[in-house]
């Protein structure tokens, strides 16, 4: 199982919305995110920038940023852009991270 871990940018003043709507995060999305073999999913927020950043386990082939050919992350994706940083598909602008340090 493999680390993964990325950031995104959350827009100005929507961290209780963010979180509010994580809360209820639609049991559709979280089935797909476990059928795909993600577990250990965490986002943390950096309040001062706006970014967040996500950590997860990964058994399968794919992170969660790579499920955008199932119509519910599409939809999810959908419902999160008014609040995000996305791309023309109104996926999240997601940049890779590289581990350099690991300590189990």
């Amino acid at each position: 199982m493999k680390r993964v871990a990325f950031k995104m940018k959350l827009k100005p003043g929507f961290k209780q919305e963010y979180i509010r709507r994580h809360s209820e995060v639609w049991p559709e999305i979280a089935a797909l995110i476990k059928r795909s073999g993600i577990s250990d999913y965490s986002i943390f927020l950096d309040e001062e920038t706006g970014t967040l950043f996500g950590v997860q386990k990964v058994s399968g082939d794919v992170s969660s940023q790579g499920l955008g050919a199932e119509e519910v992350q599409q939809k999810w994706w959908d419902y999160m852009s008014d609040i995000m940083e996305v791309n023309p598909d109104n996926s999240p602008v997601s940049i890779p991270l590289e581990e350099v340090f690991y300590l189990s």
